[in-house]
């Protein structure tokens, strides 16, 4: 098995964070967002990777060469032209079924049954409830997809697709996006995956649904902080060699080594990285960046950027990396 990760894009639903460092390497709960879905992966038995990357790329490759021993690839988009345009520039390099995954997303699936996969492929599915949000698909009398429809205006089915794709038919795939390219099809000025995977469900191809019970979009700073949230529940904590002084700690919380805690309250849902000095301060439901400093304020529902500064009186708060933010003025 193949996997592709497209991780080209600008990520602007998350600036000013996205202005210094690629979507998936947005930290959560003590880890990027990259990071839960290589570490899956890699559970899974992951052995090659190919990374669509444009946009801060390098920091994308650093990254995996630094945390990971598996065969990666990596591929650039130089033209954002879409979902479709960045599979197929894999290519030359896909010999096997090939998973693909958006690196916005984290979820539970078991991905080690997808070899035994007979079909042509699985579309990875969450029922909602307002499905008019989203990308989602219509079954026929088989329990197969006959439809991929951009956010309904009806709701005429409730599966919305994840943004995880199972192609075992992966030559399929590429010759459908040949033909929607050729054809020029396109969903917002771009070429969508789903408009490829319909032009291959018309050829006669079959492709399943599974269903998942966990998807966490990691899209927006909302959406970040409600993963944060869902990871600290489920036990992506840790506490070790702080330097904690008259300071409370509500779990649950990820505080990463070396973080300096003063006079503070601590949780719940705050993620910290290495690094961090908060002093007089009271934080919770927030993510922090490495090497921020936090004095004198509280903080809620906020995200705080690398090397970023903030000082003074209760705000919400979303600042980019080596910001100042000072209102003790």
């Amino acid at each position: 098995m193949h996997v592709v990760i497209p991780v080209a894009g600008f990520g602007t639903r998350l600036r000013p964070h996205t202005y210094t460092k690629p979507k998936p390497l947005m930290k959560v709960a003590g880890n990027t967002i990259l990071g839960y879905i290589l570490d899956m992966l890699k559970d899974a038995g992951l052995e090659e990777v190919t990374f669509i990357v444009g946009y801060l790329g390098d920091q994308i490759r650093e990254y995996v060469e630094t945390h990971y021993t598996f065969r990666a690839h990596y591929v650039e988009q130089t033209e954002l032209k879409g979902q479709a345009h960045a599979i197929a520039l894999a290519r030359e390099l896909v010999r096997d079924p090939m998973l693909i995954i958006f690196a916005d997303t984290i979820f539970d699936a078991n991905l080690r049954e997808l070899p035994h996969i007979t079909s042509d492929g699985v579309v990875y599915v969450k029922e909602v409830e307002d499905p008019r949000r989203f990308g989602i698909v219509t079954l026929n009398s088989e329990g197969v997809i006959d439809q991929f429809v951009e956010k309904p205006e009806k709701p005429i089915s409730n599966l919305a697709i994840i943004g995880v794709y199972y192609i075992r038919d992966y030559q399929g795939l590429f010759e459908a996006i040949d033909e929607l390219i050729a054809r020029n099809i396109k969903t917002k000025g771009e070429y969508f995956l789903a408009d490829a995977l319909q032009i291959m469900v018309n050829r006669g191809a079959r492709l399943e649904i599974r269903p998942v019970s966990i998807w966490e979009d990691c899209g927006t700073p909302e959406a970040l902080l409600n993963a944060n949230r869902y990871l600290l529940e489920q036990g992506k904590t840790a506490s070790e060699s702080l330097h904690a002084s008259n300071t409370l700690i509500i779990p649950p919380v990820h505080i990463a080594p070396g973080v300096i805690l003063e006079s503070s309250i601590i949780g719940p849902y705050v993620s910290m990285a290495e690094g961090c000095v908060v002093r007089n301060s009271i934080i919770r439901d927030a993510i922090v960046d490495e090497e921020a400093t936090i004095e004198d304020t509280m903080l809620m529902r906020s995200l705080v950027g690398k090397n970023a500064e903030v000082r003074g009186r209760f705000r919400r708060l979303n600042v980019g990396d080596s910001s100042v933010v000072d209102f003790t003025l």
